[in-house]
């Protein structure tokens, strides 16, 4: 991905797979792009409205037709323990699409996602790539749905 513009690409890309009950995390360096992926998958979804970065609010929650997309953003959680005391375990159901920035500040209390996207810095060209794992038969799915922005 060369640039913003790319990143936004992708994101709406990953749109095609986005279904309740799903849970995305996102992984990589500062700057690397995650709130800019998962703006992408909001315009790929019909959100039309600004999206902001929970990195402050810990989470932004979007209803995009019948779907719930919750944004979380645990960059600012010091320990797991504050992810124990946040209550958003509530949020991650079968109703609900959670994309989750920084998911290891919370530890091992995260279940495994269904897709995981590793955002990564390309010492080989400008720009960024990304990494792609499924970790379950509806992030499989997920994948198996995407078509090269």
């Amino acid at each position: 991905m060369r640039d913003e513009a790319a990143t936004l690409a992708l994101g709406e890309a990953l749109a095609a797979g986005a279904a309740p009950g799903r849970v995305m995390h996102l992984r990589g360096d500062l700057g690397a792009g995650k709130t800019t992926l998962a703006r992408g998958l909001l315009r790929g979804l019909g959100y039309a409205g600004r999206v902001k970065s929970p990195t402050y609010t810990l989470v932004e929650h979007y209803s995009v037709s019948s779907l719930n997309l919750y944004h979380f953003d645990f960059y600012r959680f010091r320990d797991r323990d504050e992810w124990l005391s946040s209550g958003f375990r509530d949020y991650f159901n079968a109703q609900s699409l959670c994309v989750v920035e920084w998911p290891e500040r919370a530890g091992d209390l995260l279940a495994p996602p269904d897709l995981e996207v590793r955002l990564e810095f390309d010492a080989a060209s400008p720009g960024r790539r990304a990494v792609f794992e499924a970790r379950s038969p509806g992030g499989a799915s997920w994948l198996s749905g995407l078509s090269s922005p």
